[in-house]
């Protein structure tokens, strides 16, 4: 039996949390689901759900939740909603301010492992939702302790769509494109530049890595507010020349298809979206062994772990994979295996549809 669905996101940009709402919406839509759209109005998810055709409710930028609230409820007087599923804490606040769990089932996406935030009515919105769906255990085991029963909170992992596989052509042309030769090897990092994303650890790394491959070179894939900080780094290490700051690329594809070994050194992440599409493109990846990163990524099955986004140990490990080519290429075959058996955008789309099918069962009981 088709859902219908409402969703809400409320962020400006575009990061791993917008291409989520929009892989889940293009997956519900596909299998015959009614679905809809919240998204800030001059939002970059809007404007792409638009593209695609979906039908988008514009929240007014200069009054988020108020407004977003007065839209849901005059949405939702138009007609019936089994299911609001807000993807972002405002989004929450907007469905919770609007009445939404009275009129439907309530589910909201948990993509951060911060706790829940204390106050009374803060924690109301997410008491107020029948499941809250965390993006890994991690970020579940950091919802459960602040008193939300363990029955209402479930892991979806997020997914990736699986590309075909990458032609010599395509990482020629994805490789021209960034200004890389052929004969470099291209290292790199796909996030915005945060200081929690400890993207400088690579840099520190790069003097020793080019000490014994000088054809190396390192592109950070993202923009941010740490990005002069980063490069000021790079010029004062001496590296500035390895070094390539993309800034927001449009065409991240050509990101994955040029790089030989991809670094994450992102320190308690909830999951990570960029780590999960490296993978799906079959390349070596070397993270950090905390957050949701070790349910991605087991240690000398499918890539490296290395303790702490720590220079020497990126170093060492990246070395490592430097030197031994086949054991490089082995892992990188052993990621795209795990992407396709667990971390595709159609098991996350088809998890989802689980919990709205278990929550519907679960009203009708009540």
């Amino acid at each position: 039996m088709p859902i219908s669905s409402i969703h809400i996101d409320t962020r400006p940009d575009w990061r791993g949390g917008q291409n989520q709402v929009l892989l889940t919406l293009r997956g519900l839509r596909a299998r015959g689901h009614n679905v809809e759209l919240l998204a800030l109005s001059g939002g970059a998810l809007k404007k792409c759900a638009l593209a695609e055709g979906f039908t988008v409710h514009a929240i007014p930028a200069r009054s988020v939740r108020p407004g977003g609230a007065r839209l849901l409820r005059k949405v939702m007087r138009e007609r019936r909603w089994d299911i609001v599923h807000a993807h972002d804490p405002h989004g929450l606040t907007i469905a919770w301010l609007a009445g939404a769990h009275r009129r439907a089932a309530l589910v909201a996406q948990r993509r951060v492992a911060n706790p829940l935030a204390g106050g009374r009515i803060a924690l109301a919105r997410y008491h107020a939702a029948q499941r809250i769906i965390a993006v890994s255990r991690f970020v579940a085991e950091s919802v459960i302790p602040s008193g939300i029963a363990a029955e209402k909170v479930a892991v979806v992992y997020e997914g990736v769509e699986l590309p075909t596989p990458v032609a010599a052509g395509e990482r020629a042309q994805a490789r021209d494109n960034l200004g890389v030769a052929e004969n470099e090897i291209l290292l790199g990092c796909v996030g915005y530049l945060l200081p929690e994303k400890e993207q400088d650890a690579l840099i520190r790394a790069m003097p020793a890595i080019l000490h014994e491959f000088p054809n190396c070179r390192l592109i950070l894939a993202g923009d941010g507010p740490c990005r002069r900080e980063l490069e000021s780094l790079a010029k004062k290490l001496g590296v500035a020349r390895a070094a390539i700051f993309a800034g927001f690329v449009e065409r991240i594809a050509d990101i994955y298809r040029a790089l030989d070994i991809f670094l994450f050194p992102s320190l308690a992440e909830p999951l990570g979206t960029s780590i999960l599409a490296a993978m799906s493109y079959g390349l070596p990846v070397i993270g950090v062994a905390s957050g949701g990163v070790p349910e991605m990524v087991t240690h000398e099955r499918n890539g490296l772990l290395v303790p702490a986004p720590d220079p020497a140990a990126f170093t060492d490990a990246t070395l490592r994979l430097l030197r031994s080519r086949d054991e490089a290429k082995r892992f990188g075959d052993a990621a795209r295996a795990t992407i396709a058996e667990k971390f595709t955008a159609d098991r996350m789309v088809e998890a989802t549809i689980g919990q709205y099918e278990r929550i519907s069962k679960e009203r009708q009981q009540q």
